[in-house]
């Protein structure tokens, strides 16, 4: 993983004059899941609320030598019981954010997308990974490689709000979206370059709003300009986008793996499209990545705090 650009760094200034937001933490019950949040709490970034088998959780926080005496912990027998009271927490707004402890994410999303008793809204769920890659001069935002196997049309236009949705809640003023096929031209032998130029014609309809689109574009006229200028693919979107979007989760898996593991970027993890944003972290994942999805999270959150109080009289 790299040392630090900035990019990260950048996101965690915007936080430090905002509030912690109140999250709950499904099944802290493994070292890696319990002191992440914690030291998201220690930057003032959340205020944890711990849901999973208080005498487990004590003891993963004993044999790791932290403190719990100031963390509320609300017990819950095991990982399903974990997520589903997590959810009901924020149902009854005693949260404003979900984070994955040490269950499965099946586990987690299964207790988010619960018809009744879930964090459903009308937008379809969608991951994203926000990326900060060396080689790459800002954030970058991959969507979606972790939920949606084979999106439609339809999911992909919710996967593409969702991620436009995001990107303005980190400060961008209207975010760059590339849609992504093997190649720049449409054609029919390629569904992802048809639903690139429909996706394309929906942003200038107004069925897709805040962003600037451009596709289809194969990733080298994608990410460089000067690959676009040689192909002749006058874009705006090319050499600058914000925003990549793939065409399905096999391709943004790859890709996304593919910056993690040859280009040395950092990756946070979100999923979009539920009531608030759910931090999904591994434990693989670095204590700079852990620490930037909480801090993408809660600018996020405090942009759905503005979004419900609506415009000041």
């Amino acid at each position: 993983m790299n040392s630090g650009t900035g990019k990260y760094e950048a996101l965690l200034e915007r936080c430090a004059r905002l509030d912690p937001i109140p999250t709950t933490i499904a099944h802290p019950c493994e070292k890696t899941a319990l002191t992440g949040a914690l030291e998201a709490a220690k930057k003032e970034l959340i205020i944890p609320i711990l849901v999973g088998p208080a005498a487990r959780i004590q003891a993963v926080a004993k044999d790791a030598g932290v403190d719990l005496s100031n963390t509320q912990i609300v017990d819950a027998p095991h990982s399903q019981a974990s997520a589903s009271r997590a959810v009901e927490l924020i149902r009854e707004g005693c949260a404003e954010l979900l984070m994955k402890g040490s269950l499965h994410t099946d586990e987690l999303l299964g207790a988010v997308v619960a018809r009744e008793t879930g964090l459903r809204t009308g937008r379809r769920l969608s991951h994203v990974f926000i990326m900060d890659v060396p080689a790459y001069h800002k954030v970058l935002i991959v969507t979606d490689a972790a939920i949606n196997i084979a999106p439609s049309l339809e999911d992909k236009v919710d996967i593409c709000q969702n991620a436009i949705d995001l990107a303005i809640s980190l400060g961008l003023n209207r975010p760059k979206v590339a849609i992504l096929a093997a190649v720049e031209t449409v054609t029919s032998k390629m569904p992802a370059t048809i639903d690139a130029a429909a996706l394309c014609k929906m942003a200038e309809r107004g069925q897709i709003k805040g962003g600037t689109l451009d596709g289809p574009l194969a990733f080298d006229n994608a990410i460089s300009k000067q690959a676009a200028e040689i192909k002749g693919v006058q874009s705006v979107v090319a050499g600058d986008p914000d925003i990549l979007l793939v065409p399905d989760l096999e391709a943004g898996n790859i890709l996304a793996k593919q910056l993690s593991f040859l280009a040395n970027a950092d990756s946070a993890g979100l999923v979009l499209g539920a009531r608030v944003p759910i931090v999904l972290t591994s434990r693989a994942d670095s204590v700079r990545s852990r620490i930037a999805s909480c801090a993408v999270a809660v600018l996020a959150a405090h942009a759905r705090r503005r979004q419900l109080k609506g415009p000041s009289r």
